[in-house]
């Protein structure tokens, strides 16, 4: 979608930049927002709306030292009442232990509806597994009632004893329900990143296998008190993946799914460069990386990938490729057509964006989250209603 510059000649149209201190345009300018922001002095004398954002930020470390926080995801509208999550909590999934040894995580830790900030080691845990298991960015919500999150352990934080992992399917209270395991039938290996096209009673999982450098397509029966596999195919390959000593593995990532075109965006971080695979929840077999979205620079390295309520693509810039100390811990925006739109840190030092989720919270709008793993935090960013 072009977006058209009005004629600086034009008397009629806004100054773009630097506007001369003769411009009418200027003057009429100013003097309307002077205008404006004396209207609305008495609203903000009666207390009707606050000005300052509520924006929360919480810790991710649990009791036992759990640290590198990769996966983020909100519990959706009609998950079941009564239980240990409910709509509009926030999940965070570990990669770390509190050594610092990548693939070595194993706490899902939870923030609350209402906004309550923990510090640093009184984290809400909502999952505890066993030690070593290094659970992933690949974390998601079914609506009835299951959160699913991906697992690539190490015995030793480095990718000499990296393993193919699995996915780990939790009930509403924390508890492990099933393993599926990666496998050639179930078309996983190593599940870095994942996204849910829940329909209730069945579901299909996208999955990015980052020690494959492939896509996976998982349709899934959804019961009520387990899932099934019901078929596994793999829809795209060709991802550049290989070790790296900073962030462990360079894969494939972020995954997100438009249901109305049948498209899935990929974020694949070794490629710096995000892919766009047709048909993918109806194709049968791969058919390479699918069509480039876009290589713009502004990426470096990109990790989670998700849609804005306005349908633009945002990334989550991990820096382990194309860094640019100037610019740490993005989180960029693409529009419609993959141009680049704006973008922010998270965090001052690099490799700080991680995870990020959008999803709809009891107060009735929408709020963006993102997870910072220099701070071991998640930070929550409430959006326009």
């Amino acid at each position: 979608m072009s977006r058209t510059i009005p004629d600086r000649a034009d008397p009629e149209a806004p100054c773009l930049g630097s506007c001369p201190a003769s411009s009418p345009r200027l003057r009429q300018t100013a003097a309307a927002a002077l205008a404006g922001l004396l209207a609305l002095l008495p609203l903000y004398k009666a207390g009707a709306s606050p000005f300052l954002p509520q924006v929360v930020i919480s810790s991710t470390v649990p009791a036992n030292g759990d640290l590198n926080p990769y996966g983020v995801a909100v519990v959706p509208f009609g998950f079941p009442n009564g239980a240990a999550i409910g709509f509009g909590d926030i999940l965070v999934s570990n990669f770390n232990n509190s050594n610092n040894l990548q693939g070595t995580g194993s706490t899902i830790v939870k923030l609350t509806a209402d906004g309550v900030i923990q510090p640093n080691g009184s984290a809400t845990v909502f999952f505890q597994g066993g030690a070593g298991l290094g659970l992933t960015t690949a974390l998601g919500v079914l609506r009835h009632g299951f959160v699913i999150v991906g697992n690539v352990p190490t015995t030793d934080g480095t990718s000499a004893t990296i393993e193919p992992g699995s996915l780990l399917v939790l009930d509403r209270n924390g508890n492990l329900v099933q393993t599926i395991a990666a496998s050639a039938a179930n078309t996983l290996d190593g599940p870095w990143d994942l996204t849910i096209f829940d329909e209730g009673d069945e579901a299909i999982l996208f999955v990015s296998n980052v020690l494959a450098g492939t896509v996976s397509r998982l349709t899934l029966a959804v019961g009520t008190s387990n899932v099934t596999v019901t078929s596994a195919v793999e829809i795209a390959s060709g991802y550049t993946h290989t070790p790296n000593p900073a962030a462990l593995y360079l894969g494939p990532t972020g995954l997100a799914f438009n249901p109305f075109t049948n498209t899935l965006f990929v974020a694949s971080t070794g490629d710096n460069a995000i892919f766009a695979i047709l048909d993918a929840a109806s194709r049968g077999s791969a058919s390479g990386t699918g069509t480039l979205v876009t290589n713009d620079p502004h990426l470096r390295g990109p990790l989670a990938l998700g849609f804005a309520p306005n349908g633009h693509l945002l990334a989550a810039n991990g820096d382990a490729v194309n860094a640019d100390p100037t610019q740490p811990s993005e989180i960029v925006e693409f529009g419609e057509n993959g141009e680049f739109v704006t973008q922010f840190n998270v965090d001052a030092g690099q490799g700080g964006a991680f995870g990020l989720a959008m999803g709809p919270t009891p107060a009735g709008f929408f709020s963006l989250v993102a997870v910072d793993d220099v701070a071991n935090s998640v930070q929550v960013y409430p959006l326009s209603p």
